[in-house]
């Protein structure tokens, strides 16, 4: 039996549950899920088998209108991950429905789409009515060419099985792009950042987590098959230092002990995390910081 192998560009508003999806679909946590828009800055690639079928997915950052240069590099990045792919999934949370933003997406896939196969991911099901679904689905299918519609919860599972089923069958006749047991082609380096930076976008609110990154600056393999790992967090302010730290540097212990569970878990094995928090107010305008984070930097307002 051939082998098929192929990208797929996961894409839609912030929240729409890009990354839960293809958490589920990869069987593992490759891409951090947080409640606050906007986590995803980098086009993260999961790798999912299905029989003889090789699904890279390319989980972009999401889709709104973008206001600083970070912004503008991670939509520039979620319309290069769609333009890259074989196929594409446009995923639409059941309850928002056609908002403008969705609207906006349609008409960057009348460019986008042109020559490659769309399919639509109704996420969230579970929370709306089956008559909300229906009129929905009819009106996305008049206002775009899907090729197939899919109903599903990413969160519990609902209908993912088809809708992995369906690409598997749909991308091209191939060798596989990545060896059978890989599932993230992200440097472990910048996984583990993620999830130090998701721990602090769970205790951290409003405008501050959009304001730090983290980087993986140094991993050391131990002897006794532990790793010793030393993340920076940036903030761009001295009052921003003080938040991630927390009284008597309590949220900083909180992150930095969630972080490392969540590590030991994944590598499966013993890991010593060490975090220190640095001010740096430019770092949104670092080109450095981009590429650390795989989007491009680009001069002035470009």
């Amino acid at each position: 039996m051939s082998t098929r192998a192929g990208f797929v560009a996961l894409i839609g508003e912030p929240n729409a549950g890009k990354s839960t999806l293809l958490n589920r679909m990869v069987g593992a946590k490759v891409s951090i899920v947080t409640h606050k828009v906007q986590t995803t800055r980098a086009r993260i690639r999961g790798v999912a088998m299905e029989g003889q079928a090789q699904i890279v997915f390319v989980d972009t950052p999401g889709l709104f209108r973008p206001r600083r240069r970070l912004d503008r590099a991670m939509v520039a990045a979620a319309w290069g991950g769609a333009a890259d792919a074989d196929i594409i999934v446009l995923l639409i949370e059941a309850q928002r429905g056609v908002t403008e933003g969705v609207e906006r997406i349609l008409e960057g896939l009348a460019d986008v789409g042109e020559g490659r196969r769309v399919a639509l991911a109704i996420n969230k099901i579970d929370r709306v009515q089956s008559e909300v679904l229906l009129s929905l689905t009819k009106d996305l299918n008049e206002r775009y060419p899907f090729a197939q519609t899919f109903m599903i919860s990413a969160e519990k599972g609902h209908g993912v099985d088809a809708l992995r089923g369906w690409l598997a069958a749909d991308l091209p006749e191939g060798p596989w792009l990545y060896p059978e047991d890989q599932i993230a082609d992200l440097p472990m380096r910048m996984i583990a950042a993620e999830m130090t930076r998701e721990k602090l976008t769970l205790r951290l609110h409003q405008e501050l987590p959009y304001q730090l990154t983290v980087e993986t600056e140094n991993w050391e393999e131990r002897k006794d098959g532990s790793a010793k790992i030393d993340q920076l967090i940036y903030v761009v302010r001295d009052g921003h230092k003080g938040i991630v730290l927390g009284h008597k540097g309590e949220t900083i212990k909180a992150v930095s002990r969630a972080s490392r569970e969540e590590l030991e878990t994944f590598l499966g094995r013993k890991v010593h995390l060490f975090l220190q928090v640095k001010v740096r107010p430019n770092w949104l305008d670092e080109a450095e910081r981009y590429s650390e984070m795989g989007l491009e930097f680009k001069d002035g307002n470009g």
